[in-house]
């Protein structure tokens, strides 16, 4: 009999041998369900711990329900689909992967602001169409990328890659995060500033705050406004954080010259969106982090988290440090952990 049941969604079948690596040694097992909200409740009763998977999202009814939590686990950086504050109430650690993908994610970032700010797609598009001669005269209406101000909303670990990016092509750096100390944000030649100063000033914003409450809509339709008329925006942090509305409203009148989107509010796309019909709008489909390593990282470092916690110790990442305190966890070796929306 195992020691330690760590109940996950899934279709049943899914190979989790990467996060066995570290929990078969202190006897757990994975027990894999399909279904509801309904089902998880039940399956969580007697649970140790939970590994999320984004759906069902982990609520407050299926955390009050497993008598015996001694963790939440995600697989992803973004943790919306868990009720941290519930998990936090009964004095239940929640652990994301922060640090796994950065590098992946900041080059998509870079590949988003590069494209949209040379029209990658329309100057694609010309080529196939036959209409060569046009490409030229096309891109003398826009000015060279060396000199262009970068603006960052939250200045986390991604954004912090995209500055070290950014840096070589001659941008000036600007960035918003009330969290972050400005002394970290000049170490990467960015100077900090107001919310409004950045959206006046910048001829690229790049997005990177987290699915939070205090992030959701932070760019609505008087921030649009704000933007210069030539400028572009580019989102690789949450859709969350954008009024979509607003951002297709800005786009189709004008306020904005283009968009660079990973993530959307509504996810898969919505066949009738406006955005899929905007040749001024560059979309992938939630994949900045995406690359062969993806899935072995992040399931060896859940395995390694839910490890250290079932095991009394304190894990890598905690989006809910304050819990400590409740908590019979013991610190591991280093412990370490920046607050706020910048992560």
């Amino acid at each position: 009999m195992a020691r330690f049941k760590i109940v996950t969604t899934g279709p049943g079948k899914t190979d989790h041998s990467l996060e066995m690596e570290t929990l078969g040694p202190i006897g757990a097992e994975i027990v894999e369900i399909s279904g509801d909200e309904n089902e998880l409740i039940r399956a969580v009763a007697d649970a140790d711990a939970i590994y999320g998977k984004g759906r069902p999202r982990i609520t407050a009814k299926v955390i009050e329900a497993a008598k015996k939590l001694k963790v939440v686990s995600l697989g992803s950086v973004g943790v919306d689909s868990v009720d941290v504050d519930a998990a936090t109430q009964l004095g239940i650690p929640v652990t994301n992967v922060p640090d796994t993908f950065i590098e992946e994610v900041a080059d998509h970032a870079m590949t988003l602001i590069l494209a949209s700010w040379r029209r990658l797609v329309v100057q694609d598009q010309m080529v196939r169409k036959g209409e060569w001669t046009k490409a030229r005269p096309h891109l003398y209406q826009f000015p060279r990328l060396m000199g262009m101000t970068l603006g960052f909303i939250s200045f986390g670990h991604v954004a912090r890659a995209v500055a070290k990016r950014a840096a070589p092509f001659g941008f000036q750096m600007l960035a918003y995060d009330p969290y972050i100390e400005e002394l970290v944000m000049s170490d990467y030649g960015v100077q900090p500033v107001g919310y409004d100063e950045l959206l006046q000033r910048s001829d690229i914003v790049s997005m990177h705050a987290p699915g939070t409450k205090d992030a959701h809509h932070l760019m609505k339709e008087q921030h649009f406004r704000q933007m210069k008329k030539t400028a572009l925006f580019v989102n690789t942090g949450r859709g969350s954080t954008v009024d979509e509305p607003a951002m297709i409203k800005a786009l189709q009148e004008g306020w904005i010259a283009g968009a660079g989107l990973d993530v959307l509010e509504t996810e898969p796309v919505g066949h009738n969106n406006p955005l899929l019909a905007m040749d001024n709008v560059i979309l992938t489909a939630h994949v900045a982090s995406a690359s062969s390593r993806f899935d072995p990282a992040r399931k060896r470092r859940v395995g390694a988290e839910l490890a250290l916690v079932l095991g009394g110790k304190w894990p890598r990442a905690c989006v809910n440090p304050m819990v400590l305190e409740k908590s019979k966890l013991q610190r591991w070796q280093p412990f370490s952990m920046e607050r706020g929306p910048g992560n």
